[in-house]
């Protein structure tokens, strides 16, 4: 009788281990399968949050004012009408309605220009404003394009894109009617459909781009690069982008050692 009872307590301490055991398994089980949805939750974010800086970075913001590179057959959109300046914007009076020339030295590269005061009075007497502050001097040169869009983009202290002088102005001037910007044009930066964005960033075309225009219409005509163009690309555009895309951070770092105008 006493056997009976031994055997009968053993047995019910193997069936409480037993479910002890169980017990612990779907515990260890659901904390899994709740890990697992935390960890794929916590990833969603992650990339969701990525694909909204990107898409900010390079659509939204001053960033990448410069359109997409792929060349556009239908017809120019109509400009916009509407919009208005920003901050304590220069007057259009700056450039004097006449040409100007100068050197804009990148790097090591003295570039000769010629301004068009004439044709793009607000964007010119921007410049020659900003140029006579001294605020370009040492302000870098952040992005090279190499595939579609061939430019350098110059001109923001911020130095990603980001940047500008405290003041937006616009509306575009002098682009061109077929959005054709052959090598040496020197135009202004600005966010797409967005022609009231333009502030200090332009970009220096080094071989001939076709960019569409957007709502705001093309991208003004700031002047042309009368010499020097080759040795920039010398020097700047043939060693690529420091990460080996088509759009980035140039692989040779440079800046605007200064630029004068008369």
């Amino acid at each position: 009788m006493a056997q009976g009872k031994s055997n009968d307590r053993e047995a019910r301490t193997r069936l409480r281990a037993y479910q002890a055991r169980q017990s612990l398994h779907r515990s260890r089980q659901k904390r899994r399968v709740r890990d697992n949805v935390i960890a794929a939750i916590a990833a969603v974010v992650v990339i969701g949050l990525a694909v909204v800086a990107q898409i900010l970075y390079f659509s939204g913001g001053p960033g990448t004012p410069v359109a997409a590179p792929t060349p556009s057959s239908s017809s120019t959109p109509t400009p916009e009408a509407t919009g208005e300046n920003t901050g304590d914007v220069p007057s259009s009076d700056i450039a004097e309605g006449r040409d100007w020339t100068g050197t804009l030295t990148i790097g090591e590269d003295p570039l000769g220009i010629t301004l068009a005061g004439a044709a793009a009075p607000q964007a010119v007497s921007s410049f020659i404003s900003l140029t006579q502050s001294g605020f370009y001097d040492g302000v870098s040169c952040h992005r090279l394009t190499t595939e579609g869009l061939y430019v350098l983009q110059c001109g923001d202290p911020n130095g990603d894109g980001t940047g500008g002088p405290g003041y937006s102005y616009g509306p575009v001037e002098n682009a061109p009617e077929d959005g054709v910007y052959p090598a040496g044009t020197i135009a202004m930066a600005r966010q797409g459909g967005n022609g009231y964005s333009q502030g200090s960033q332009f970009f220096v075309v080094y071989q001939d781009t076709t960019l569409p225009a957007d709502a705001a219409g093309g991208y003004t005509v700031l002047g042309q690069v009368t010499s020097g163009l080759d040795a920039l690309v010398a020097d700047v555009v043939s060693k690529g982008t420091a990460d080996g895309s088509s759009d980035g951070a140039p692989a040779e770092p440079v800046t605007i050692t200064s630029v004068s105008v008369q």
